[in-house]
């Protein structure tokens, strides 16, 4: 019997993607490994290879289609023997509203008018809020403002109120306690509340793609529900610096050239090895303590962001992870990153010093235990330790810590087994 093709979940995360590209169409014969379609998760766009062998005998989501739910059949599939005819299937990538028949229409009771809520009681000598457009607007018609119940912020009246309302319109009645409030704008307001802000104002609306829609809930997520706590070091990088220019000297002729950030992930890799009771996850009523150093590293790509991982870091030379690094990087950027490839570690960095950023406070990726936001280097005074004034390199660091998994002291600990890598770096090799 023919064989649905369904909408496959190409990451962890995904609950529905974009079939962006067709690469068969009705009537090719495929085996198990070919390439069926090209499909937009909320973080790449991945190739959906084919499990059975057939025939494509029908198309049911066409290119292009947006929120294609996980599970749902995309492609019906022919076995040897079968046609066309036998398919009896339909599985449209959003079902359209059903048909309203004249029985159910009779059965189904009459929607009740709108009605208008009553504008708030003003005093004589209250302040009429309203927007310049809506009192022009309201003049032009030979309409009493203070008729009028806004809608817009802190019951502003706005153009769309005056222009829905009827000339000689009368005040509602409004008794002292019938009189309400208007409510202040909630936190999450939608965006017809805060469009009505701007109106009358020159903007250009801009469409959430799926990775912009995970990293805004994801990172809602992470500041509502994850306790974050910070931990601020100053590291001294001479000795760091002094000793990449040397290696990089050396290894030059491999074509290799090391960064300050292949050093800072070795820096953390090891640390978390130091104080392994830090390198853990929250899952949900347990923590789970991670035997390898598996480091997350963000990149910043157009629209949002990818944290590949590199997975036992502690163990890989300065060499291996910066061209490990360089790939993921590129492949990132191009989102052409598996999942695998994204998808877990229990420690992330999130380093701007490359932009300029002195210091700053970066959010915890859940279930990371925690996260090593980094800034750039800067020539500063010191007190030496004979007491006299000197002149160093000092990079400032914040450790974003959740709470649930990491207490301060732990935290300190393990910062401080950071610090003390990157400025003897020489004993990262060891």
């Amino acid at each position: 019997m023919p064989i649905e093709i369904l909408m496959p979940a190409l990451s962890p995360t995904m609950e529905e993607g974009t079939l962006a590209k067709w690469l068969v169409k009705e009537g090719d014969s495929v085996t198990s490994g070919d390439v069926l379609a090209e499909i937009e998760t909320d973080k790449a766009t991945m190739e959906f290879e084919a499990v059975d062998e057939g025939t494509i005998g029908k198309i049911l989501v066409t290119e292009g289609s947006e929120g294609v739910k996980v599970n749902t059949p995309i492609a019906v599939l022919l076995e040897e023997g079968e046609s066309a005819d036998d398919i009896d299937i339909s599985a449209p990538a959003a079902p359209a509203p059903a048909a309203k028949t004249e029985a159910t229409a009779a059965e189904a009771p009459a929607p009740a008018p709108a009605q208008p809520a009553p504008p708030p009681k003003r005093a004589d000598d209250d302040r009429i809020f309203a927007s310049p457009l809506a009192r022009r607007i309201a003049k032009d018609k030979g309409l009493d403002l203070a008729t009028l119940a806004g809608s817009g912020p802190r019951g502003r009246i706005v153009k769309a109120d005056v222009e829905a309302a009827q000339p000689g319109a009368a005040k509602a009645p409004a008794t002292e306690a019938g009189a309400q409030k208007p409510a202040a704008m909630p936190a999450g307001a939608g965006s017809t509340q805060v469009m009505k802000i701007y109106e009358g104002r020159a903007f250009e609306e801009i469409a959430l793609d799926g990775m912009r829609k995970t990293v805004a809930a994801r990172l809602t997520e992470a500041k509502q529900t994850i306790p974050h706590f910070y931990l601020r070091r100053d590291i001294r990088l001479d000795a760091l610096l002094a000793f990449r220019a040397q290696l990089n000297a050396q290894i030059e002729a491999r074509g290799v050239k090391l960064s300050v950030n292949d050093f800072i992930i070795k820096a953390c890799a090891l640390a978390l090895q130091t104080v392994p009771m830090a390198n853990a996850v929250w899952a949900g009523d347990r923590i789970l303590k991670l035997t390898p150093s598996d480091v997350a590293v963000a990149v910043a790509v157009d629209g949002g962001l990818f944290t590949p991982v590199i997975k036992d870091a502690e163990t890989k030379s300065l060499s291996t992870l910066s061209a490990e690094m360089k790939d993921l990087a590129t492949r990132a950027r191009s989102r052409k990153l598996a999942p695998h490839e994204y998808v877990g570690g229990s420690f992330a960095i999130s380093n701007l010093g490359m932009y300029g950023i002195d210091n700053f406070d970066a959010v915890i990726n859940p279930p990371h235990g925690a996260i090593l936001a980094v800034g750039a280097g800067v020539k500063k005074p010191v007190v030496e330790e004979d007491g006299s004034l000197g002149v160093a390199t000092v990079m400032t660091v914040t450790l974003s810590v959740d709470h649930r998994v990491i207490d301060g002291a732990l935290g300190a600990e393990l910062l401080a087994a950071i610090k003390d890598n990157l400025e003897n770096p020489l004993a990262m090799l060891a």
